[in-house]
């Protein structure tokens, strides 16, 4: 009766380790930093594209109320309109480009270059939440990437700018690509997302599974639990001889 004592004692510490481990694994996405992005990232040169923005609220005590995206001035999108959202406020701001630019034939010298998202009374991005917010942008011109700053703003007045460049920038820029191959993050990014928005009827809610320290915890948390399997086992064993 002992020694069946001491080998059920021994693998429910394996069983708790192995759980520790895949919690640890499950967690430390959800735990990671998420970020502003868009999806789909890439597109067909010459195609109207419905570019979707993932805004996550990363505050537990201030709204994302406001959300800006810088569009391109030295290839523009000679159309630009939005998807409208209840609760938000959308206003297009055009600008005269620097120099005219040709787009399918014609000249363009004036374009969007600006799209500011404005949320209503009520209606701002809460703790643990993320809103949509998605554009009809054509026709994409043939570059090799597009980048897409976006300015997020909070209650409490804190201003992030996602605006850098670079696989391990701190605060990357959203990224359209064109005709240049996307990053493997990228890759990443677009299975979480499109499996998400599936579960959840198109509003994914998840953080990003590309992080690389994400990816590692996560390892590590599915090795802890074997170790922990392991070292049961050989526990119980010894134990059983003994």
């Amino acid at each position: 009766m002992k020694k069946r004592t001491t080998l059920s004692s021994s693998v429910l510490v394996g069983s708790v380790a192995l759980g520790a481990g895949a919690l640890l694994a499950i967690a430390a996405p959800l735990a990671a930093s998420a970020h502003v992005s868009v999806t789909p990232y890439t597109a067909e040169p010459g195609s109207y594209a419905l570019i979707t923005f993932k805004i996550p609220n990363e505050s537990a005590t201030a709204t994302t109320d406001k959300v800006e995206v810088d569009l391109p001035t030295a290839t523009p999108f000679a159309s630009v309109s939005y998807v409208p959202v209840a609760g938000w406020d959308v206003e297009l701001v055009t600008e005269t480009l620097p120099k005219p630019v040709k787009v399918d034939g014609g000249e363009v010298t004036e374009a969007v270059t600006k799209v500011v998202w404005t949320a209503q009374a009520g209606h701002a991005i809460q703790d643990g939440q993320l809103q949509l917010l998605s554009l009809s942008v054509g026709p994409v011109p043939d570059t090799g990437r597009i980048l897409l700053p976006a300015t997020q703003t909070y209650s409490d007045g804190r201003v992030v700018k996602w605006s850098e460049k670079g696989a391990d920038a701190d605060k990357p820029a959203p990224v359209l690509y064109v005709t240049d191959t996307p990053v493997a993050s990228h890759d990443a990014d677009a299975e979480v997302t499109a499996a998400t928005e599936e579960a959840h009827g198109g509003a994914g809610t998840t953080a990003s599974a590309s992080d690389p320290i994400a990816r590692g915890l996560g390892i590590s948390g599915l090795v802890v639990g074997a170790v922990g399997i392991v070292l049961a086992v050989v526990f119980s064993r010894r134990r059983a001889a003994n």
